[in-house]
């Protein structure tokens, strides 16, 4: 894979910059953690180089000094909301960035439910984390919020709220996704700092967008892309370019709440320390670039990916007309269309001559390789096998999974499993490649190419099944479909 992104280089000036922060504020720095900090595959797609957990081992360079705070909201609680990307509630999420972070060896100090007021499932949840050893918060709903600032930094507003005890210099407030009440439970915190007589401050790390990437540069526009259902727009921060004559590039929810903190930083310590939302960032990612025409060029196929993904998910019935219109909007920004994915016309032309759903990736050295779909094997299972015979320079005539050993398989599947579909799903072409590998030394080679297809492009011309997407996800493909079923039917089994 091409490189546009140094990663060490990041991972040393990163840290640098966020203990400078926590000595301007006399050691004690509330860190408001946005984005993801485990497994981060859209700052990776934009920037080739970026590991997804980059964040994370940033960290880990001060991890000495920092504890972690995981934030989630009530609602989203009650209403069982979903992580798309990993297809668990927020709840359960919860407990898996403990797992997670504590594997690390890092201290996770306790989870916060913000916004409660009552709700049941919430209760159930804490009463869970208290059963499991973990301690937990409640901040509360607070009338007015954000704009009622006089009543928020009262013993009405914040007062009310659980002060979190903390113990390390810095103080990482995460979540499971965007909504949680980062923000609101720093701010609170500092609240209660000040009134206990201890001077801590606050500060906002955000990968995107880059402050120091002009307004229109894909990558941040990638950004837009990939926030298109929260209406997120990046914007020239008003307030940087008035105190520092400087045009540095925020989004609108920091920039029309910064006159709200701002008031509410006068309150609690004072005078605000920041003249802008850009002063409150501690990112550096935008220095450490190495090759901004191979970022860009990432950056428009992942506006792409991000529109198919819009087209899928409002087949299933989970996304909206008004993200499809922005990210249309946004592919004519950076002059991209459908036409600049390589793999959607091969996978439409094979379809068209087979007349099967059919499956197209683009390995890294730019070749296409396609799969059709078969009485023994599903599109996506013939591709991998396809790909893998590419990569590893084996004759395509040659079976890696005897048609024998699929049999068996497929017998077991409708005969006692009570599947209708006889073909087979990656996974399962996985695991028969995995025991002919044992036996055949073909196969074992074929099988040592599957590192291979990391950061490659795949395209379906089916929405693919959830089993197949996972294991695309799992090998690190760039996925997208179009946006129909193989089967034009009201129920569609995942």
């Amino acid at each position: 894979m091409k490189i546009g992104f140094d990663n060490e280089k990041y991972l040393k000036t990163q840290s640098a910059h966020i203990k400078n922060r926590i000595e301007y504020f006399d050691n004690k720095l509330y860190l408001e953690f946005g984005g993801k900090l485990f497994d981060d595959y859209h700052a990776s797609r934009v920037l080739p180089g970026f590991r997804p957990d980059s964040k994370l081992e940033m960290l880990l360079q001060i991890q000495e000094q920092t504890e972690i705070i995981i934030a989630v909201s009530s609602e989203a609680i009650e209403n069982s909301k979903i992580r798309r990307d990993l297809g668990i509630t927020y709840d359960d999420d919860v407990l898996r960035l403990v797992d997670a972070f504590r594997s690390k060896g890092f201290y996770v100090s306790s989870v916060v439910i913000t916004q409660y007021s009552g709700e049941s499932a919430a209760t159930r949840f804490r009463e869970k984390l208290r059963d499991l050893d973990i301690s937990s918060y409640l901040h509360y709903k607070i009338e007015g919020y954000p704009s009622n600032v006089s009543h928020i930094v009262s013993e009405d507003g914040y007062g009310k709220n659980d002060y979190i005890h903390t113990t390390r210099p810095l103080v990482v407030v995460t979540a499971p996704g965007p909504g949680s009440g980062k923000m609101a439970t720093c701010l609170s915190q500092l609240y209660h700092e000040n009134k206990l007589g201890r001077k801590a401050g606050y500060a906002k790390f955000e990968t995107f967008p880059i402050w120091n990437l002009p307004l229109r540069h894909p990558v941040n526009i990638a950004y837009e892309a990939a926030t298109a259902d929260l209406d997120d727009v990046n914007m020239i921060d008003p307030f940087h370019l008035e105190a520092y004559g400087d045009a540095t590039v925020n989004y609108n929810r920091d920039i029309e709440i910064f006159p709200v903190l701002n008031a509410m930083f006068e309150l609690i310590l004072g005078k605000n320390p920041y003249q802008s939302p850009t002063d409150m960032g501690v990112n550096m990612v935008g220095n450490c670039i190495t090759d901004e025409e191979l970022c860009k060029e990432a950056a428009r196929q992942e506006i792409i990916r991000r529109y198919y993904h819009a087209l899928s998910d409002l087949k299933r019935g989970l996304g909206h007309k008004r993200i499809i219109y922005k990210l249309e909007l946004l592919m004519k920004q950076v002059g991209v269309s459908e036409d600049n994915r390589k793999v959607i016309a091969s996978a439409l032309k094979r379809e068209a001559e087979t007349g099967f759903p059919a499956v197209a990736i683009q390995l890294s050295d730019g070749r296409i390789v396609t799969g059709k779909t078969s009485e023994l094997l599903g599109a996506s299972a013939a591709t991998v096998l396809n790909a893998i015979k590419m990569l590893g320079n084996i004759d395509h005539n040659i079976h890696l999974v005897s048609p024998e050993a699929i049999e068996p398989i497929q017998a077991l599947k409708t005969s006692y499993l009570g599947s209708n579909n006889p073909r087979l799903h990656s996974d399962e072409i996985l695991i028969a490649l995995s025991v002919s590998a044992s036996q055949n030394s073909v196969a074992r080679h074929a099988l040592g190419q599957l590192s291979k297809l990391k950061g490659c492009e795949l395209h379906s011309t089916v929405i693919l099944s959830e089993v197949d997407e996972k294991i695309f996800n799992r090998l690190g493909l760039n996925v997208t479909c179009e946006p129909k079923y193989e089967f034009n039917k009201i129920y569609q089994k995942k």
